[in-house]
């Protein structure tokens, strides 16, 4: 082959890895990465809690983001202990079409967790820009409850983070950022 077309070929395949890579650049500074840590207990009997998350605007209209919970009982039968997790119940869960699909996952054991949430999915372009809560809600059989509120500014602008919040007892620490 000639050298000129040998050094075209080469060119257009170096701009095409380029492209491909800044594209997934720019796809992964559209995530904001929520961080849970579910504590360990040291207690006679221990249940995984049940936990959701979700975003909250000021006139309380929510936007899920997770929901984490036993999907793995006879008859979908976790699901009705969902209403355990009563502030979430009353602003999303009795009115949600069920199963959750696409938001839920399995309980998590002691440790941290993270979710990856994009910033482009539909749901959330279509936000109002304003301030909101990310709310995170535990409950646990023969435990406790507790909610973790970590006010925030929407759109999201990544020099505004990381944010850190920590519950007291259901809930650990709560590290959120913008990748």
């Amino acid at each position: 082959m000639n050298r000129n077309i040998l050094f075209s070929i080469a060119l257009l395949l170096t701009l095409a890895v380029s492209t491909v890579f800044s594209g997934v650049s720019n796809a992964a500074s559209n995530q904001l990465l929520i961080e849970v840590e579910i504590p360990r207990m040291n207690v006679a009997e221990y249940h995984r809690p049940y936990v959701a998350i979700w975003l909250e605007d000021s006139n309380r209209k929510a936007t899920q983001i997770a929901l984490w919970y036993d999907l793995d009982m006879k008859d979908n039968e976790g699901a009705k202990w969902l209403k355990d997790i009563r502030q979430w119940w009353r602003r999303i869960g009795r009115k949600a079409e069920q199963p959750f699909d696409g938001l839920t996952s399995a309980t998590k054991g002691a440790g941290k967790h993270t979710i990856s949430v994009d910033l482009n999915a539909k749901e959330l372009k279509a936000l109002a820009a304003g301030d909101y809560q990310l709310r995170i809600e535990a409950s646990r059989e023969v435990g406790g409850k507790e909610v973790v509120n970590i006010p925030l500014t929407w759109p999201i602008k990544a020099s505004d983070y990381p944010l850190k919040a920590s519950g007291n007892s259901e809930l650990g620490d709560v590290l959120i950022q913008v990748n």
